[in-house]
């Protein structure tokens, strides 16, 4: 029992860690070939506003934006 419970929380804290869920972000994983629109390639599979701005993205995950959101590009949608 000990095992499972432990089992499921660790399984837990891991998704609790993807990109699924849409938060503020200055520093994105680099999805595309191009950093989304806003932010500026660093050359180590990252994109990042330089601490500029932060904007709220969420990956595509190859699917249209969702209403309230619009395509930055880089496989990334911002929310409006």
């Amino acid at each position: 029992m000990r095992r499972t419970v432990l089992t499921l929380a660790l399984f837990g804290a891991a998704f609790a860690w993807l990109p699924c869920r849409a938060h503020a972000q200055r520093v994105v994983p680099k999805i595309a070939d191009l950093c989304p629109m806003g932010y500026v390639d660093t050359f180590n599979g990252k994109c990042s506003t330089l601490g500029l701005v932060t904007y709220t993205v969420k990956p595509t995950n190859g699917k249209p934006c969702p209403s309230g959101w619009m395509n930055v590009g880089g496989g990334y949608c911002r929310r409006k």
